[in-house]
């Protein structure tokens, strides 16, 4: 039996996908998140609703899975060898992150959203916070099994200590990174990780 091709909701085209994205993101970008609507995404991206509501229930669904999408893959970091080496990666992936020319509008509107809004920031942090972090820590864990950090290194701290400083300086100072500005934090960093050890 010949099967008929696939129509309406079974069929989720890649391109229209992409297209709604980044309308999600602009939209985010101007707007916020409490102001922006699935009509004005629609109407940015060129689509009807109902394509958006085919591939999200809801604003909040959209909008996370989007946030997601762009967030989580970023903090994937691959082998370099040596913990300086792989934590260069990971502030360079920081930097690119907090740096975007939209997210570093939208993230201190969702950041204030989450205050607002706690469900959103149990999603925010489940979605986004949590599989960033434990890609961080798989970074942290290669550099143990390699003996360049103490067995009992407190993570969660190490975790702490390697993402802030990029975002205290360019989210919540609104400041800018000199030139060799990754180098020298690098420097203050590793004898900070290696004495950051569960008490």
């Amino acid at each position: 039996m010949t099967r008929r091709p696939a129509t309406g909701a079974a069929v989720l085209q890649p391109e229209l996908t992409r297209s709604i994205t980044e309308a999600v993101l602009d939209e985010l970008a101007e707007q916020g998140y409490a102001r922006l609507s699935m009509e004005a995404v629609a109407k940015r991206a060129g689509v009807g609703k109902s394509a958006l509501y085919r591939r999200w229930p809801a604003k909040q669904a959209m909008v996370i899975a989007v946030l997601a999408e762009f967030s989580v893959g970023r903090a994937d970091i691959a082998d370099t060898g040596s913990l300086r080496g792989d934590l260069y990666a990971v502030l360079e992936g920081v930097l690119e992150w907090l740096a975007h020319p939209r997210f570093s509008r939208i993230l201190p509107d969702l950041v204030a959203e989450t205050v607002r809004n706690p469900e959103l920031g149990d999603i925010v942090t489940s979605m986004i916070g949590d599989p960033r972090r434990e890609r961080g820590a798989r970074v942290l864990q290669r550099a143990i099994a390699r003996g360049e950090l103490p067995a009992d290194l407190d993570l969660e701290l190490a975790l702490d200590l390697v993402a802030a400083p990029i975002y205290w300086r360019l989210s919540v100072r609104g400041g800018t990174l000199e030139p060799g500005y990754l180098d020298t934090l690098l420097d203050a960093l590793l004898p900070a990780l290696a004495a950051s050890v569960r008490r």
